[in-house]
């Protein structure tokens, strides 16, 4: 994952462009709902970063778990702008599935992290 994280506009870890779902938070970011979705997104990256430098394993899982906490709260906004019919969900239809992958992703990490530490 490059520090943009889910809501920078770089490519994540599984490669994926999350350039649609920055776009997507800008175009509503002057609602309170899209401002929060700019938010728990860009800090889906900065929690992952701060893994990265984490100064044991447990600093490290716990960085990668707030920032899978980050993510499902992007998903919860991003699901409130579709259901308030704010935002047309037909344009970045696959940012759950991008969010899906990503989550997985961050799990699976987790979990290898947990099980190496024992």
């Amino acid at each position: 994952m490059k520090d943009g994280g889910f809501g920078g506009a770089d490519s994540g870890v599984c490669g994926q462009d999350y350039s649609v779902v920055w776009g997507a938070a800008e175009e509503y970011r002057g609602t309170g709902i899209g401002r929060q979705m700019l938010r728990s997104g860009t800090l889906v990256g900065a929690q992952y970063r701060e893994a990265k430098r984490a100064r044991s394993d447990a600093e490290f899982i716990s960085k990668l778990e707030g920032g899978l906490q980050e993510l499902e709260k992007t998903r919860y906004w991003m699901e409130l702008l579709g259901d308030a019919a704010i935002m047309d969900w037909s344009k970045p239809a696959s940012l759950d599935e991008e969010a899906d992958a990503l989550t997985r992703i961050l799990v699976t990490i987790v979990k290898q992290r947990k099980q190496v530490k024992g």
